[in-house]
């Protein structure tokens, strides 16, 4: 079994992309706190506060420790603890993530915010000039700032906290001059560009710096990245100097609310979305829109991720593609492209946009590889518009690594369409399709329509062929291709199977759909 996710980084290795789901909080709510608050003087320039109390089962998702700051404060830093009591078997031991807003308040989606560690950090600062990473450096304002707790889980005896602010006196120092990444890198036209849309760093719960990630983007082979470290927008003004004419960087989020997880994808530089809320609590709309008016696009992330507050409860009426592919590919991944195609095949039913299909590395640390899986976009150019652009039409396909090399077209009445697009056709015209892939030895080509898989495939050992099928508009709404490696005894399968163990291996490459249009 992985570790508990929501263990602070210290209790926990960092083995796999599932033990590090663990940042997203839910609804802010102010609350009464139990206990007391304390004040003594370290030394002449600085002041300490020291802020205790216990909080019960069932404690508001945010709890708000106000405290005071005067004029001339030039650093604020802070530190935390909470008891661990023994718990029985099967029950949530205690969990308590932990950020800070400043005097322009709490008010969920309001201007207030300052940074956000979750449990991955015990203590932070920030100042004018510079902050711990997932906090935002910035003026040190006078009034009343509140450091906040996110109690993601309480153990039956409660939980006691210990919080130490420290008020740092002096001149305010330099303002922090970000140094966002231009919007374009030197692309090749319209083109297929690679590109992970799922990243952590240091600025939240991952340890690679943001100058390890790019370097690991470039040795994937990708031509793109979207930076979404959970809760903040802090590493947004690092990424001016890593990005390159071969290699654009685009800032976003990860948003992590109790109901599930969503990428912010194409964000604004600097802009901040918040997760305070859970789906009952009909923020996400909002946030949506918001994403929405920057020019980006809001992603589910791994809806059946199975572990606390993963699982996605939105809804995706808000949403404009799903993360159906996430880091190496697991049951949770074949559940959510089930889910997926189920949800194309009414949408076209139904006359509806369809929702396009993601993969993505969520990779946050190593050996956690970037880049498998990654988006293969088709893009008018290499820029943030353009890619998403192509990412909201659904003019992508899913791939392991840059080793594995495909192209899906469908072809008939004269017409030719490829992934994301519409063939429009005479009902009963021939269609053929043709899938041609390279890098999947013994793997296995599986044609999907509406009506299920209609046509199988092994490929050679040297994982290179051409494989084709015809069928009509009258016959399928729309038809995608998934690549599968062999099983894990070597096999490649032999058809369909009602039980647990499929009769074919992890995903290799996946497509978008081709819709068939009876005209």
């Amino acid at each position: 079994m992985p570790a508990d996710p929501h263990l602070p980084s210290t209790d926990r290795q960092l083995t796999d992309r599932r033990t590090v789901l663990r940042t997203g909080l839910a609804t802010g709510a102010a609350a009464a706190l139990t206990g007391t608050t304390g004040q003594a003087h370290a030394a002449a320039s600085d002041q300490v506060l020291t802020l205790t109390g216990q909080l019960p089962t069932g404690a508001p998702d945010f709890v708000y420790l106000p405290f005071d700051v005067p004029r001339g404060v030039r650093e604020i830093a802070v530190s935390y603890s909470y008891d661990r009591p023994a718990v029985p078997p099967g029950t949530p031991g205690n969990s308590c993530d932990i950020g800070i807003f400043d005097e322009r308040g709490t008010a969920l989606g309001g201007e207030g915010f300052r940074g956000w560690s979750g449990g991955f950090r015990t203590e932070f600062s920030l100042s004018r000039e510079t902050a711990t990473p997932g906090y935002l450096p910035g003026p040190i304002n006078p009034g009343t700032w509140h450091v906040v707790l996110g109690p993601y889980q309480v153990a039956p005896a409660g939980l006691a906290y210990t919080v130490q602010v420290t008020l740092r006196f002096g001149p305010p120092g330099p303002a922090f001059v970000p140094a966002y990444p231009p919007e374009r890198a030197r692309g090749r036209g319209r083109a297929w560009y690679r590109g992970d849309c799922h990243l952590h760093t240091v600025h939240s719960d991952g340890r690679r710096l943001p100058a390890e990630v790019a370097a690991g983007a470039r040795a994937a082979g990708l031509d793109f990245i979207v930076s979404t470290d959970h809760n903040t927008s802090s590493s947004h003004g690092s990424w001016g100097p890593l990005a390159g004419p071969d290699l654009l960087i685009v800032p976003g989020e990860e948003i992590t609310t109790r109901n599930g997880h969503w990428l912010a994808l194409g964000l604004a530089p600097g802009q901040f979305v918040d997760w305070r809320y859970r789906a009952r609590d009909d923020q996400f709309p909002r946030f949506a829109r918001q994403v929405h008016r920057s020019g980006g696009l809001v992603v589910a992330a791994h809806p059946y991720c199975p572990y606390v507050a993963c699982q996605w409860k939105f809804g995706y009426q808000d949403t404009d593609a799903v993360e159906v592919w996430n880091g190496p590919w697991t049951y949770d991944d074949e559940s959510t492209v089930d889910t997926w195609d189920a949800n194309l095949a009414t949408a076209l039913r139904e006359g509806r946009n369809w929702l396009p299909a993601l993969g993505n590395s969520d990779a946050h640390s190593a050996p956690q590889p970037i880049g498998t899986p990654h988006n293969v976009v088709l893009a008018d150019d290499l820029n943030r518009t353009a890619i998403l652009t192509a990412l909201r039409a659904g003019h992508t396909w899913l791939a392991e690594s840059a080793a594995v090399q495909l192209e899906f077209t469908a072809t008939g009445h004269g017409r030719r369409a490829t992934i994301g697009e519409r063939l429009t056709v005479p009902a009963d015209a021939p269609v053929d399709v043709r899938l041609t892939v390279t890098g999947v030895p013994n793997g296995t080509v599986r044609l999907i329509t509406d009506e299920g898989q209609l046509h199988q495939e092994p490929l050679p050992t040297t994982g290179t062929a051409t494989v084709t099928w015809r069928t009509t508009a009258s016959l399928a709404t729309y038809v995608r291709a998934e690549v599968r490696h062999p099983k894990p005894d070597g096999t490649p399968g032999k058809g369909n199977s009602m039980g647990p163990d499929l009769p074919w291996g992890p995903m290799a490459a996946l497509t978008n759909p081709i819709v068939l249009h009876a005209s």
